[in-house]
């Protein structure tokens, strides 16, 4: 994972933890690293931070209900 991504990556973690704050910041990096794990065989990784944004989001949202 190039510098660039994971710094996205990163950033990505803290949005979804400062949108759900009911969740603890250690299982909103579990979910956001387990849906970027989803991609790490893709060649094209410009999309992928936010691909893993919307994919941890709807998990937390959905568990949050």
């Amino acid at each position: 994972m190039a510098n660039d991504e994971a710094h996205q990556i990163d950033e990505v973690v803290r949005r979804l933890a400062n949108r759900h704050p009911a969740v603890a910041a250690d299982t909103v990096a579990r979910v956001v690293h387990e849906a970027h794990q989803r991609f790490s065989d893709s060649h094209i990784r410009d999309f992928i931070p936010l691909l893993v944004e919307r994919i941890a989001a709807k998990t937390l949202t959905a568990a949050a209900t």
